[in-house]
């Protein structure tokens, strides 16, 4: 049985368990309706269940290990201990009133992941933006919002970049669209303090920047901004995040992080180096 790695978040651990829980369903080949039906619920739960969508019962979950033959004492201790953890809420739980369920999932799989690589085009990447760029974007983008809400999702964000400080942190690589350094959000004092607060960031060894420059012309991310996120746990798959205007979509198939991941080895082969980011960084202060 899969065992939790140290630093792994409830959401992580949820998408770890039920895939485990699908593995074992497969091998015994169960279908989802028959084991829907044995824990009083259906096969779309089971569904949810095998995608880590929701939370777990320990008794479900028993009763089907139970079904999938997994009658060892200490490895159903193991899972169910896995239950337990899973369940637990994370730190982002108390934003809850401002926090978009479809984006509750991307903070816990952020907080668990080692490796995190990103692509934007409309703005500096979330994990990189000072509070006052944070302050300038949210309030654009939160029309009719009162100023103790647009306080709250500020400080979300930057609760939310505080894995980077962490000794257990991810690696971070952002290719940033030269547009989204250009555009003047904030003012020019506030665009200037983010753009130096970008070229103090390259200085940690976790955090690499690379600009898509406007001299390439076209490139094979035209569809727009995404991040793939890797884990330290094996048996948990690469995921993709593509947030879109109300929701998002979460893509784990071997297929889409493939693709995407080749999509991202391009960016990265046709941006600017780390030294050249700094020289074309300090270029954009200036002209501001």
């Amino acid at each position: 049985m899969t065992q939790n790695q140290p630093g792994s978040g409830p959401t992580a651990l949820r998408i770890l368990l039920g895939s485990q829980l699908r593995k074992l369903r497969e091998a015994k080949n169960v279908t989802r309706e028959e084991a829907g039906h044995l824990i009083r619920g259906s096969e779309s739960k089971i569904s949810r269940m095998e995608l880590g969508r929701v939370g777990f019962k320990e008794r479900d979950v028993a009763d089907l290990l139970t079904l999938y033959g997994v009658t060892d004492q200490q490895a159903r201790a193991a899972v169910l201990d896995l239950v337990a953890t899973a369940n637990e809420p994370g730190w982002w739980h108390r934003f809850n009133d401002i926090l978009p369920t479809w984006f509750q999932a991307y903070v816990g799989l952020e907080e668990a992941a080692s490796r995190i690589r990103t692509y934007e085009v409309q703005f500096v990447p979330g994990l990189l933006q000072t509070k006052e760029y944070a302050r300038a974007v949210v309030t654009a983008g939160a029309a009719g919002v009162g100023a103790e809400e647009i306080a709250r999702r500020v400080d979300l964000r930057l609760e939310r970049q505080r894995i980077l400080d962490r000794p257990d942190g991810p690696v971070f690589w952002a290719v940033i669209d030269e547009a989204a350094l250009r555009r003047p959000i904030g003012g020019v004092e506030v665009m200037r303090a983010q753009i130096q607060h970008l070229v103090d960031l390259m200085r940690q060894p976790n955090i690499t920047i690379q600009v898509m420059p406007f001299s390439f012309g076209g490139h094979s991310a035209e569809g727009g901004a995404f991040s793939i996120l890797r884990f330290p746990d094996g048996d948990l798959p690469d995921v993709v995040y593509v947030e879109q205007l109300a929701s998002a979509l979460y893509l784990d198939k071997r297929e889409d992080v493939d693709r995407y991941t080749e999509v991202m080895e391009r960016l990265c082969a046709v941006s600017t180096t780390p030294d050249e980011t700094i020289e074309l960084l300090r270029a954009i202060a200036d002209e501001f």
